[in-house]
């Protein structure tokens, strides 16, 4: 067995890989090991996301955490980001959120929270494992009025809305938003928000019912979501994935905007303001040359890391930054959540939207996004971490990389939750990269398969 655990939780095919007897096991072994030191009874709050196989796995991980004497608080369909808010302000001991983010429906995934909403470190995560392949070994099982129990509670999205809106209060009676909400779990949360705003929404995609999430819709399948900003003559459009911690944007002329501009316009504004702690932002390898271009023309720091934003999270945290994300759209504000939070990244554009009175065309425009080609390669799931161990591919990639050297670059990466070795060329000709990326995908998955 693999490691359970990727860049954001153990994912999988809902039923196939993630079973439900999977979910309890993670249940047990989750909250004994994210409790264990705690004398009272532990708390475990836990969260899902539209997708129909939600329930099944949620009950199936509070039945595992009641087998291990923990109760379990379930606040049914809110975004990811509503589970570590709520976490935090209730002082539980742990949150859990059954989402599989932006992927198909037949997919679901498991993330833990500790008591602070901070996504788990390796280390915890090694440990949960362990216990597993352990089949729980030496842990006790109560019995009688020691064993855990449920409580059901259906005004956590209120209270997730409130905090957003507290958090930014920015007067939108002027604007006309358009909300994609990928039939997800922003499908309440973001509309709400935005209408107590003031602001006129037009919403679509926002009538889950457990198989259409993110079918051809949200942050993954803007199209739709671009014709409707330019046929409303709405002033932006916002895309939402299916557990709504990620964001991108539509400007009034129906031009996607990424989440390096929305980082890149939002950070600059901050700066501005003396809002930007230490004048850093935080960002992965995989963010576009032209985003690093900008923080030196801003006097804006730029710190890297590897790609996931629990790893963007732990850089913020030991260097006191307080805005850093992804150019998928996953941005954290750490003054105001413990993780990425599609309805405060929304909240703060708009903010900056309002205070300057620049339509966002004219506000993207903080940065060039240098071209960019992003091919995905298939591959056994079990293999995708050792591409650099077969010589063609490594050879392959070396000739690229110089090829590209000081007009671009080279990156190539596994996907953290899917079975996929991902190649991304930056450079000046967009069909040279394409076909150059193709042609490297191509190779890596006849090699690899």
């Amino acid at each position: 067995m693999g490691r359970l655990f990727g860049t954001d939780g153990v994912r999988g095919v809902a039923n196939e890989e993630l079973t439900p007897l999977l979910a309890m096991q993670l249940g047990q072994a989750g909250a004994y090991v994210l409790t264990k030191e705690k004398e009272h009874k532990p708390t475990i709050m836990v969260g899902c996301d539209t997708r129909i196989s939600g329930d099944m796995l949620a009950n199936a991980l509070m039945a595992g955490a009641c087998s291990v004497g923990a109760n379990a608080v379930y606040v049914g369909v809110v975004p990811t980001p509503a589970v570590a808010y709520l976490t935090r302000k209730y002082k539980v001991d742990a949150g859990v959120v059954i989402s599989a983010s932006h992927n198909p429906v037949e997919f679901n995934g498991i993330k833990f929270f500790d008591g602070n909403g901070y996504k788990l470190p390796d280390s915890l995560e090694d440990e949960i494992e362990e216990l597993i392949r352990l089949d729980m070994k030496g842990i006790k099982f109560p019995t009688g009025s020691r064993v855990g129990k449920i409580k059901y509670r259906t005004d956590a999205r209120e209270e997730y809305i409130n905090h957003a809106i507290q958090s930014i209060p920015v007067d939108l009676s002027q604007m006309k938003i358009v909300v994609d909400c990928a039939e997800g779990a922003s499908f309440y949360t973001s509309v709400e928000a935005l209408k107590e705003l003031g602001a006129n929404v037009v919403a679509i995609h926002n009538n889950p019912d457990g198989t259409n999430i993110n079918a051809n819709c949200g942050s993954t399948h803007m199209e739709e979501l671009m014709a409707r900003v330019v046929y409303e003559k709405a002033q932006v459009g916002l895309a939402f994935d299916g557990d709504a911690d990620r964001l991108l944007a539509v400007d009034e002329n129906g031009k996607k905007v990424d989440g390096d501009q929305i980082m890149a316009i939002i950070g600059s504004h901050m700066k501005h303001k003396k809002t930007l702690k230490d004048d850093t932002i935080v960002a992965t390898v995989m963010s576009n040359l032209g985003f690093f271009l900008m923080g030196e023309k801003e006097g804006i720091k730029m710190e890297q890391t590897k790609v996931g934003d629990r790893y963007v999270l732990e850089r913020m945290k030991e260097i006191g930054a307080n805005l850093g994300g992804e150019q998928s759209g996953h941005i954290i504000f750490l003054d105001e959540n413990t993780t990425g939070d599609g309805l405060l990244s929304a909240l703060h554009l708009l903010q900056v939207m309002v205070e300057t009175g620049r339509p966002l065309s004219e506000l993207s425009g903080i940065m060039e996004v240098l071209p960019q080609a992003l091919v995905n390669a298939k591959v056994p799931n079990h293999k995708k971490e050792s591409y650099m161990e077969y010589p063609e591919i490594a050879q392959a990639i070396s000739m690229l990389t110089e090829k590209f050297a000081g007009e671009g670059r080279v990156l190539i990466r596994p996907s953290g939750t899917e079975p996929l070795v991902r190649v991304m060329i930056e450079g000046k000709n967009q069909a040279q990269i394409e076909e150059e990326a193709k042609k490297l995908a191509a190779l890596i998955q006849e090699v690899m398969l």
